[in-house]
């Protein structure tokens, strides 16, 4: 008998989760969650999932209580026998510890890694992870989908006529030149040092944006500290537009006044982490098509491939 597709999702990614299975064209799953008095909750399952492919949709955005949720129900699908546990995770939270960059500090990012394959599940599907050797912290496999087929496709309708991509930092060189090589464009870089997390001391520009259309790239705004200044600094170097694409909008602390009082043209980010507010500068696109897709294929045993070539969204 052949097995069945069930998707549900956790609490935070609800949105979403609704958005996909519309796209997929199967209604979300039955789940319950029970709370106690004391903060602690239960996640349980209102169908059967004896023999089917379970696919659960929570991305790991703090507090911690949405991981925990995921870890939770992943364990109660794998005790109901279901025939295979897929992890749909948007945005993958502590993948900014991903390496020790100091004596004495844990590896966030491989202990989640550690705590999914414990809970028992089969398979994981996020989408632009802070770093990719994230995805050989995992003994289970990793479809890894790039938000650029959301982003290249929306920034080709603008028709930018000066379009220069920029790297808010050195770390994000690599995704940005990615952008630059297919959209033909040219590259510039910001460095910056920081004096601590979420706080920049001093930023300069590597490149010339006189009379261009500035396109900052980053798979995070946190705080929204490091992007606006980068835009403020392309504004006093010449820049004609400056616009941002990002694909998780973790938007914390002042990030939602900054963007609004900055001089961006737009904030262009996906809905792998909902917003907290309305934001007249932030345009959001929704990946629930490409998860559907990815979800379609995996459950048909066919090939993802496509979606992990750049070039196949030009």
């Amino acid at each position: 008998m052949a097995s069945v597709v069930k998707i549900f999702t956790g609490s935070v990614s609800r949105s979403l989760a609704e958005k996909i299975s519309e796209s997929y064209g199967k209604p979300l799953g039955k789940e319950l969650v029970q709370h106690f008095a004391d903060g602690e909750f239960q996640p349980s399952f209102e169908e059967t999932l004896r023999g089917n492919d379970v696919f659960i949709i929570q991305s790991t955005v703090p507090p911690a209580d949405n991981l925990m949720e995921l870890l939770l129900m992943i364990d109660a699908a794998r005790r109901a026998s279901a025939k295979q546990v897929v992890a749909v995770i948007p945005y993958f939270g502590f993948a900014r510890q991903d390496r020790k960059d100091k004596p004495r500090v844990s590896i966030g990012a491989k202990l989640i890694a550690n705590l999914l394959a414990a809970a028992g599940v089969n398979r994981i599907i996020t989408m632009d992870l802070h770093a990719d050797q994230i995805q050989g912290f995992f003994d289970v496999p990793v479809d890894h989908m790039y938000a650029s087929a959301l982003f290249v496709p929306y920034l080709k309708k603008l028709n930018l006529p000066n379009l220069v991509m920029a790297s808010p930092d050195t770390g994000g060189t690599r995704r940005a030149g990615a952008y630059a090589k297919f959209l033909n464009s040219e590259l510039v870089i910001c460095y910056k040092q920081r004096v601590k997390a979420n706080e920049v001391e001093r930023m300069t520009l590597i490149g010339d944006v006189k009379g261009k259309d500035v396109v900052l790239v980053d798979d995070i705004i946190d705080t929204a500290g490091s992007i606006t200044k980068a835009c403020h600094m392309m504004l006093e170097k010449g820049a004609n537009s400056v616009r941002a694409v990002c694909t998780h909008p973790v938007f914390s602390g002042k990030a939602y006044d900054r963007i609004a009082n900055s001089a961006f043209e737009e904030v262009i980010v996906s809905d792998t982490i909902p917003l907290k507010k309305e934001c007249p500068k932030v345009t959001v696109l929704t990946a629930s098509k490409l998860f559907a897709d990815v979800i379609q294929r995996v459950h048909n045993h066919e090939s993802i491939s496509s979606h992990f070539e750049f070039s196949t969204i030009m």
